[in-house]
């Protein structure tokens, strides 16, 4: 299945099978199909949209419907239990975090890995510039997009 991510044109991987769901819980009402949703996030590392997310139930013989994918991971979202960045086409994509505390991402433009990475010097900025313009309760969003070490050594052994 061909997508774009970052501004890329790349082949997206489908997951193998998942077996169990020893997922977190899931805000709202609790349903085989959305503890379904919560256990094929647990399985990828990397960011997914609701309909790769969909199709990869699909392959596993889920009966889980696109809009309950869609519900299910915006309620994760507003948990703060998945991370939600947008493409470049505007399309959300999700990942579950590995941490609770605020963090930012290192996404490869290539293969959508990604890593979280604190930035201490980020947060004190943003609180600087809030400040000086008597701004409180102040959130940001930082990503940095690059070419992971995979990616830019498959690329460097084309040429």
């Amino acid at each position: 299945m061909a997508r774009h991510l970052y501004g890329r044109h790349e082949e997206a991987a489908v997951t193998a099978p998942i077996s169990g769901t020893n997922a977190a819980p899931v805000r709202g009402r609790s349903t085989r199909q959305r503890a379904a949703v919560a256990a094929a996030l647990d399985e990828v590392d990397e960011f997914r949209s609701a309909q790769e997310l969909h199709d990869v139930l699909k392959h596993r013989g889920d009966s889980v419907g696109l809009t309950t994918v869609y519900r299910t991971l915006q309620s994760l979202a507003d948990a703060g239990e998945v991370d939600v960045l947008r493409t470049t086409e505007g399309e959300s994509v999700y990942r579950r975090c590995s941490t609770g505390d605020h963090h930012h991402h290192l996404v490869c433009r290539v293969c959508g890995k990604a890593v979280e990475v604190e930035g201490p010097a980020v947060e004190q900025w943003a609180e600087t510039i809030a400040s000086q313009h008597g701004y409180v309760n102040v959130a940001h969003t930082v990503e940095i997009f690059g070419t992971c070490a995979e990616c830019a050594d498959c690329a460097a052994e084309k040429h």
